[in-house]
């Protein structure tokens, strides 16, 4: 295990022995709850683990490699861009999908693109974030938040 995890592990095991002394039944129903709650997300986790090994299924490594590799820097990190714009996937499953990606070859850049743009950039959204505050405001913020997802991926780029 790495320092970092070891770390974690000693801070959390010391907030949790620090919330049991202070309100034991307290303590133990907000685990019942964290239980609860795991138990509800158990579904969508195994749905993410399937997803990621379904889209590394039809994408072997080559073609991630070829999309999203050394190939053209600039086209692949601009066409990353847009798949992560118009692509609706929750952050928890993106991560553990792009951490895929870069495993099997794809470029940090264009892979930094498609997640900060799938993160920042609401094409799907655009209608509700239209109606809630206005057309002006929708498209400055997408547009803004486009140039500067295409920014932080450079940036990632000259850091690495």
């Amino acid at each position: 295990m790495d320092p970092f995890t070891v770390i974690l592990w000693i801070v959390t095991l010391t907030f949790f022995l620090v919330s049991i002394k202070k309100d034991k039944n307290k303590t133990i129903n907000s685990m019942k709850s964290a239980k609860s709650m795991m138990g509800n997300m158990g579904g969508e986790i195994l749905a993410i683990l399937l997803l990621i090994g379904l889209i590394l299924t039809f994408l072997p490594s080559e073609t991630i490699n070829k999309l999203m590799g050394e190939e053209n820097i600039l086209r692949s990190t601009v066409a990353s861009a847009l798949v992560g714009t118009v692509t609706l996937i929750p952050a928890f499953v993106a991560f553990p999908l792009v951490g895929s990606f870069v495993n099997n070859g794809a470029n940090l850049i264009p892979v930094a693109a498609f997640l900060t743009t799938l993160t920042m950039v609401g094409f799907v959204t655009f209608p509700l974030e239209k109606r809630e505050f206005g057309v002006k405001f929708a498209l400055v913020r997408n547009l803004f938040s486009f140039f500067a997802a295409l920014l932080i991926a450079l940036t990632i780029g000259v850091m690495v």
